[in-house]
């Protein structure tokens, strides 16, 4: 029976080679100079953080012009508050998110139901939904309709088995 896998994950590889780029250029760009700013990875958060909220805008901006040029998706990312901190300095914390939640779990299942294609099966697997179908034309249904329908998380479709 055919099947395939809807995962949410991103490569951290990637998201490294894109903070790296966006921390070259904070430090050497000259609008940046003497404001502080920074970009730092740790296991699956970023840091932002600059002298003014402006600035910290303008981090944010370079960083998500290196994801999108590493076909890194924003919808990976989940922006925290900005944060005042010492020295009239200002933070973000940014959470990479990795899985696809219970809840949004039962979202997409739902609409892969609400499809009314017939001998369509969904399940939870985890951080991931497997879809079974008789026909390969079902699973290719599926795939276009997610594609066209928004979660607000970047969904890849991997493990596609006749």
């Amino acid at each position: 029976m055919p099947t395939f896998d809807i995962v949410s994950q991103f490569d951290l590889q990637e998201v490294r080679n894109a903070v790296d780029q966006a921390s070259r250029e904070v430090s050497t760009r000259y609008d940046f100079r003497d404001t502080d700013s920074s970009v730092v990875l740790t296991d699956n958060t970023l840091t932002l953080s600059s002298s003014t909220e402006d600035r910290l805008t303008a981090v944010r901006q370079v960083l998500e012009e290196k994801l999108v040029r590493r076909k890194v998706s924003l919808k990976t990312l989940d922006y925290g508050k900005i944060q005042e901190a010492a020295n009239a300095s200002y933070r973000q914390i940014v959470t990479l998110r990795k899985g696809i939640s219970a809840d949004k779990a039962r979202e997409i299942n739902k609409f892969i139901s609400k499809l009314k294609i017939k001998g369509l099966q969904s399940s939870t697997q985890g951080e991931q939904l497997r879809v079974q179908s008789k026909k390969r034309d079902s699973l290719q249904e599926v795939i276009a309709a997610l594609k066209e329908a928004d979660f607000d998380i970047p969904l890849q479709y991997v493990n596609f088995r006749d």
